[in-house]
């Protein structure tokens, strides 16, 4: 007697990647929105040499909102991580899995630190959008940046290197595929931290792995299909 309604194991296996790729694609453009509205809201360089800008409601209201993404962007870039193992599949090695695993955990943490640094200098400047002291608003947008350039956007160098390497050698990412990923890990290691706006290759990659992930979930539901 066949049960209706029940989904095999096979069947979950081959939608669970298509779901959760789109996931990818709304970690990459909350991350992007954020990364826009931070660089927005704290700028560097001249327009960051005083805080007095930062009372500009449209610079506060910038940071505010970017503030609020953040948390869903951590929630969906972990389904993104598992879309990623999941299209990997049961052949990954397990020391690069292991590295997959472990920087974008790692990731996550740090850009969840520069998000509560960013909100410590939002903090600091109330009530009735009080201009805080040099001291606190330097420390403040240095602690910020320097978590997400220099410390999350590495992790994320780490995250799209290890990703480089399985699909190369398994096979799971077609060779151009490969070549970006080694390109996005090389500008995230070695320039994001001294080109402002050079983190927004990280969302950008994510954006076409999703879609290539998406892709390839839907050529496989349709050779499997009756």
């Amino acid at each position: 007697m066949q049960v209706k309604g029940r989904r095999g194991p096979g069947r979950e296996a081959l939608e669970t990647p298509r779901a959760a790729g789109l996931a990818g694609v709304v970690f990459a453009l909350l991350l992007a929105a954020t990364i826009v509205l931070m660089r927005l809201g704290i700028p560097e360089g001249a327009d960051a040499a005083s805080a007095h800008g930062f009372t500009d409601p449209t610079r506060r209201g910038a940071v505010q909102t970017a503030l609020a993404l953040i948390p869903f962007a951590g929630i969906f870039f972990l389904w993104f991580l598992g879309a990623v193992r999941a299209h990997v599949g049961e052949v990954e090695d397990r020391f690069l899995a292991t590295v997959l695993l472990g920087s974008g955990l790692v990731f996550t943490a740090t850009l969840f630190g520069a998000a509560a640094a960013a909100s410590a200098v939002l903090a600091v400047s109330h009530p009735a959008g009080s201009t805080p002291s040099p001291e606190t608003w330097d420390f403040g947008r240095h602690f910020a940046y320097g978590l997400m350039t220099e410390y999350a956007m590495r992790m994320a160098a780490v995250f799209v290197s290890s990703m480089s390497v399985i699909g190369k050698r398994l096979g799971v990412l077609p060779r151009w595929l490969t070549v970006l990923s080694s390109l996005t890990a090389l500008v995230l290691l070695f320039v994001s931290s001294n080109v402002p706006w050079a983190e927004l290759v990280f969302p950008a990659w994510s954006l076409v792995l999703s879609a290539h992930i998406l892709v390839a979930s839907g050529r496989r539901r349709a050779a499997g299909a009756p």
